[in-house]
């Protein structure tokens, strides 16, 4: 049984991160968030140790490492702008780490944390769910049956509605959560690599607080994306039905259907890190560099391939 550490307790995703670790037979021994909100810890681990302040974390696992009897691994679902220190600590703890999306904000991050891997012999791990997907696999083996010369047409649309609530927190703060490119759409960039290849060309169209959208060109298909956390960028049949999220991807005018399956896929994860199959820093480099590359771009307005929902968005 390996002893895991949990970094961001009380943020949404972090249930995943509780509920792999008991599926994989695992214990939590000690959890971190400076809110206490967290008595989700209590349906996996009651027993785990819980604090409120870094420095009385960082005691706490120094003094079960000095005790011979360390932590294998920390999980870290903190804010976006703080996965960076959080894996160092984790390594410098003497443990492997499991950060959530985005890895970093910044590709030169990336650089960084391999010389610490380097310098403290232990792996960083990312969750990358969406490379795991039954139907992503699918459409991967597909692409890659295809004419090698062959360039697909792509439409990328994924609104998720946010309250009033996401511009007030660090989520919607830039220089915390990355933008909307990063913190929503991060994993679907990778997602676009790993089925597509290498990515040739980044084009911005338009980007806002809640709103952005351009074209990826990449080695073998050709994507138009739009991505929203504003109720107002829902088509009117969604809006009709009551809807707050959208997804719908196309390839070659055909719709992708892969709205199931996503429950397990952070224990598929857990289950593939542990058997020493996670995916590390070097999987990340394409999605990092893509999304620090659309956050810094200046948009060029409807011009070239642009995505249809634009002509509604820029009137």
């Amino acid at each position: 049984m390996k002893k895991f550490g949990l970094i961001g307790a009380a943020g949404y995703i972090a249930p995943r991160h509780m509920r792999a670790i008991a599926d994989t037979g695992n214990d939590l021994v000690a959890a971190l968030d400076k809110n206490d909100s967290v008595g989700i810890i209590d349906s996996y681990f009651p027993n785990a140790d819980f604090f409120t302040e870094y420095e009385r974390f960082d005691r706490h696992v120094d003094k079960m490492r000095r005790k011979g009897d360390p932590l294998d691994y920390i999980a870290i679902c903190s804010p976006n702008y703080l996965h960076d220190s959080h894996m160092r600590f984790a390594l410098r703890a003497g443990a492997d780490a499991i950060c959530e999306k985005p890895l970093v904000l910044n590709p030169w991050n990336i650089e960084g944390l391999k010389e610490i891997e380097h310098d403290t012999g232990r792996k960083i791990n990312t969750i990358l769910q969406l490379r795991l997907h039954p139907s992503i696999i699918a459409i991967k083996e597909k692409i890659a049956a295809a004419p090698k010369n062959k360039k697909h047409e792509v439409d990328l649309t994924y609104i998720t509605s946010r309250g009033h609530w996401y511009l007030v927190s660090w989520k919607g703060d830039i220089h915390k959560s990355g933008g909307v490119a990063t913190n929503v759409g991060v994993h679907f960039y990778d997602m676009l690599h790993f089925i597509f290849g290498d990515l040739q060309e980044n084009i911005v169209h338009y980007s806002s607080d809640t709103t952005c959208s351009g074209y990826l060109e990449y080695e073998h298909a050709r994507v138009r994306w739009l991505l929203s956390v504003d109720e107002n960028s829902l088509p009117e049949i969604a809006r009709e039905s009551g809807q707050r999220t959208y997804r719908s991807i196309t390839i070659d005018g055909e719709e992708i259907e892969f709205s199931w399956g996503f429950t397990d896929l952070h224990t598929v994860s857990y289950q593939a890190i542990l058997a020493g199959n996670g995916f590390g820093l070097d999987e990340n480099i394409v999605a990092i560099e893509t999304v620090a590359n659309i956050r810094n771009q200046t948009p060029i307005g409807k011009v070239g391939e642009y995505h249809p929902y634009l002509n509604k968005l820029l009137k």
